[in-house]
């Protein structure tokens, strides 16, 4: 009996390092290209890619707990950016006929997944479990000046411009929207990590990881594999869910919005957590802080790819995209006017979603 309950003990002290086993399991399956062999293969690739989310939502939230809010989120956030600006990158150097988009429907897809979708579901769960949430205002519209200018600079002026050919810039033009969605975010983040930080800060204290003793380099670390190996893995499964869509006769850009939700997973649990704690203002620190970075950080860093490599890039959207943008703005704009929360928002929300979606395949 002592044995089995020493036993016991040991594997739960395994167990408990979950966190960081998943990723290296991952790194390992997807070197070995065991996802080639059979189906079992796949499904075993689905439950890493589940694993190493999770893993990467769990040292996002260590990394919160240690360094204090608003730093987690934009660790996070920003961590996230990078790694899908690299993804994109490599899939322009790569070439194919609808290269000249990837950036443009990758970054669209990214906000309206943040804007509809994950605030949404945030404010339908926190409602119904805290009724009203309170948040600081002064936030969400710093924030969404931010974001709405960068998103007509980058996504609706090029529709206008006669320097390119109404739906991309010119050299010139598009070194200007760059150099904008810079300075722009780098403005933001000095308000909201130093002028005004106290716009950003969270009243909930959690002591859900007061006995975590790994240290905050670790988690940074592992975050870091974590988000890394979640994207391979989504690419390595892409070919199969793209398969599945040629067969269902779907749009090809169905695809981009798929993968797209596998990259913004970690985020959109990690904001749903904090809104199920009562603590909305993480929840919407992170998702409009997010689609600030995922455009804020993409298109400078494209513009400069497709420069030195000579790329053409397509930013303008088209006619019904731009109506989904604008009125997907005017209404999280006219949910978060009050610094409170209403269920009826969220629900208006998640709906501008199933329309995006639905659009794609029935445009």
């Amino acid at each position: 009996m002592v044995n089995l309950y020493q036993y016991n003990t040991k594997t739960m002290k395994y167990l408990s390092y979950w966190d960081r086993i998943i990723p290296i399991l991952s790194i390992i399956v997807y070197a070995s290209g065991i996802f080639d062999f059979n189906i079992f293969g796949q499904f075993l690739v689905v439950a890493l890619l589940i694993g190493s989310i999770l893993s990467a939502v769990h040292h996002s939230e260590l990394i919160a707990h240690k360094v204090g809010e608003p730093f987690g989120t934009i660790i996070l956030a920003v961590s996230i950016t990078i790694i899908e600006v690299a993804l994109i990158i490599s899939l322009m150097l790569a070439g194919g006929e609808k290269a000249m988009f990837l950036a443009r429907d990758t970054v669209f897809s990214a906000v309206m997944i943040l804007l509809t979708i994950v605030i949404g579901i945030c404010i339908v769960i926190g409602g119904f479990r805290h009724f009203e949430q309170k948040f600081d205002q002064k936030s969400v519209n710093t924030t969404l000046v931010s974001l709405v200018a960068i998103l007509v600079l980058t996504l609706v002026l090029p529709n206008f411009s006669e320097g390119g050919n109404y739906i991309s810039f010119s050299k010139p033009q598009l070194i200007l929207v760059s150099l904008s969605c810079l300075v722009i975010y780098i403005a933001f983040i000095y308000i909201q990590t130093i002028r005004h930080r106290n716009y950003f800060l969270t009243e909930k204290k959690s002591e859900e990881y007061t006995k975590e003793n790994s240290s905050l380099i670790l988690n940074i670390i592992f975050l870091i594999i974590s988000l890394i190996i979640t994207v391979l893995l989504a690419k390595t499964i892409s070919p199969t869910i793209e398969n599945y869509i040629i067969e269902a006769n779907l749009p090809h850009s169905l695809l981009g919005i798929i993968i797209a939700l596998v990259i913004l997973l970690p985020e959109g649990i990690a904001a749903t957590k904090a809104a199920y704690k009562d603590d909305i203002q993480s929840s919407l620190n992170l998702s409009l802080g997010s689609a600030l970075a995922a455009i804020g950080l993409t298109i400078p860093s494209v513009a400069v790819v497709s420069t030195i490599f000579k790329i053409d890039i397509v930013l303008g959207l088209n006619n019904i995209s731009m109506v989904l943008l604008g009125l997907t703005i005017f209404t999280v704009m006219l949910s978060l006017s009050k610094g409170r929360t209403n269920i009826l928002y969220g629900v208006i929300l998640i709906i501008l979603f199933v329309t995006y979606v639905f659009t794609i395949i029935y445009p």
